[in-house]
């Protein structure tokens, strides 16, 4: 007989969700009587390889309930990015902890994670289970219509543009908000959902999917800005030119790079001010703000998808599910059945790991600057419940006696 202890951890960048899906691991793996321990390891893969690890299995269910409506990591993150070397080190400590089932909830290097040690204990005779669980406000995990917590930080996107129109409309000008996405527009995407008149903003959107030009840019917000007498834009952080060289870089004087050697994107707010500067420079109007949104898309606490959470929730249940009444290592993928319902899937963990979904040209409008109705069908049922709305004064005017 085994053990009966289980690792559960989390990695990437936090969500409004991905506790969601710790505890709908932590709480299924209580209806197994063959779980004898769940254990979380903090700050995910450098957790295991440091042995920091805290006892689930005393935690109360209600106190576990609590957490699961929090935003962000509750067992805390990392950025590591594991090679063979470090994969093999996490395998020594779940073998020495006489672990049997890991479960790591992330994103693409997550998955790859997952992949190489589960190579590893089958190569040892080792019987592990090794399941990844999907998340990411990225959208980009390939085999998966959608990915948890994507939903609850375009929810956040959609209305933080609505806002940013209403107050554009009130003192007309040129807004920019630079949105995260490197590889996939997704997330940038979905400011076209806070959009109801058909002069509202966004009036452009910009996603890393299609070429960006400086000079087509300047264009579009110049007839834009002539046609409503305003004009609000859509960015993802990760527009580059023909070459794939970040427009960041190019406009840049000084590049910062993260630990990983990339453009740092998300943790500045350069672009915004790079091309606001160009607007101002090259187009001579005067209002002109930017704002780049960075961390707060990803945990913005109060408003999240009712939608998001119940299938982070089951993302997790379903992991231990496949784990316990599987005989396979796998990723799990959400896929959409109906109008609208979702179902589960156990993908092979090579068809996930290390690859990157970028939007389908069916959600990109020919112009290159917009969505598609198929983008907006497909995002609004995961926005959830109880998405706001604005409204207009449908005003009377008043005859000018002074100015005829």
């Amino acid at each position: 007989m085994g053990s009966g202890k289980i690792l559960v951890a989390q990695g990437g960048g936090p969500t409004a969700v991905i506790n969601q899906s710790l505890v709908g691991v932590a709480l299924e793996a209580r209806r197994f009587r063959e779980v004898t321990k769940v254990y979380g390891a903090l700050h995910g893969v450098r957790g295991i390889i440091d042995e920091n690890f805290v006892d689930l299995t005393q935690e109360t269910s209600h106190n576990l309930e609590l957490v699961a409506a929090t935003p962000s990591s509750a067992l805390g993150s990392t950025r590591d990015k594991p090679d063979l070397k470090y994969c093999a080190e996490i395998f020594n400590v779940l073998r020495a902890h006489e672990i049997e089932h890991f479960f790591y909830i992330g994103g693409n290097d997550s998955s790859d994670t997952v992949r190489i040690v589960s190579e590893q204990a089958r190569a040892a005779g080792y019987p592990l289970r090794a399941i990844h669980i999907p998340k990411t406000i990225d959208n980009d995990l390939v085999g998966s219509d959608h990915t948890p917590g994507f939903p609850s930080a375009a929810r956040f996107v959609a209305q933080a543009f609505a806002g940013a129109n209403l107050d554009n409309a009130s003192l007309p000008g040129v807004y920019v908000g630079v949105v995260m996405g490197r590889h996939a527009g997704f997330l940038t995407a979905a400011a076209a959902l806070g959009k109801k008149f058909p002069d509202d903003g966004p009036h452009l959107i910009y996603l890393p999917e299609r070429v960006f030009s400086i000079e087509r840019f300047l264009a579009d917000v110049k007839s834009t800005y002539e046609r409503y007498g305003r004009c609000v834009i859509a960015v993802s952080e990760g527009i580059h030119d023909a070459s794939g060289e970040p427009i960041a870089t190019l406009l840049a004087k000084e590049v910062e790079r993260d630990a990983h050697g990339n453009v740092q994107l998300s943790g500045t707010g350069a672009l915004a001010d790079l091309l606001c500067d160009e607007i101002k420079a090259k187009l001579g109007i005067k209002r002109v703000r930017g704002d780049t949104f960075g961390y707060l898309q990803r945990s913005f606490i109060g408003c999240v998808s009712d939608v998001d959470q119940r299938e982070a929730r089951e993302v997790g249940e379903k992991a231990v599910q496949y784990a316990m009444w599987g005989d396979r290592d796998g990723s799990v993928a959400i896929k959409r059945t109906g109008f609208y319902s979702a179902d589960y899937e156990l993908l092979p963990l090579e068809t996930v790991a290390g690859k990157t979904r970028t939007m389908e040209d069916e959600f990109i409008a020919a112009s290159g600057t917009d969505v598609t109705d198929a983008f907006r069908l497909y995002l609004r049922p995961l926005l959830g419940s109880g998405m706001p709305d604005a409204y207009r004064l449908r005003p009377a005017p008043v005859a000018k006696i002074l100015k005829r």
